[in-house]
């Protein structure tokens, strides 16, 4: 689908890796390693991005990063973009909305990391009815051509959990 009106893949992997979980940075040969692809081609989507202003980069160490541009006028459009893509977007409205007692949910896996993947991996802190939980999750995933895995933290437990904000992403928040 995004692949009618994106042709490049390297693109679309980009625009997934960063702007999924916009926290994350990362660096020219990392992203050429990450996505088995040539260096060339990353830093000419790498640059087009910069010059629309949709990436901020800098230096770390000799090192230049590149990150989401938060305020990019069309940020939030092209996540929202993203999160129907990858199916989160119906997956938070029809689970994590109709839940009730919770404080928060993580993205992890490599949806988390940017990676376009068949699974979704969620993390869910608070009480939540467990067997309604099953049952949106079987309804979300019959809503997307994605397998939905999650674990379930009460509060007591994440309060003594670290979620790395590299590897968890914060998709919603009470």
């Amino acid at each position: 689908m995004l692949e009618a009106l994106i042709s490049s893949k390297t693109r679309i992997k980009l625009l997934l890796r960063l702007f999924l979980n916009p926290d994350s940075s990362a660096y020219l040969r990392g992203l050429a390693e990450e996505f088995n692809e040539s260096t060339n081609s990353i830093r000419v989507e790498l640059n087009r991005f910069e010059e629309a202003g949709m990436l901020d980069s800098g230096l770390v160490g000799n090192k230049k990063v590149f990150k989401a541009n938060k305020k990019y006028p069309l940020f939030q459009e092209v996540r929202s973009i993203l999160l129907k893509y990858t199916g989160l977007q119906d997956v938070i409205d029809e689970v994590v909305e109709k839940l009730g007692d919770l404080s928060k949910v993580y993205l992890s896996g490599d949806l988390a990391l940017g990676k376009d993947s068949d699974v979704v991996s969620l993390i869910f802190v608070g009480n939540p009815d467990l067997h309604y939980l099953v049952q949106l999750i079987q309804k979300a995933e019959s809503l997307v051509p994605k397998k939905i895995q999650y674990l379930v933290y009460s509060n007591e437990e994440a309060a003594i959990m670290t979620f790395d904000p590299n590897q968890n992403l914060l998709i919603w928040n009470e």
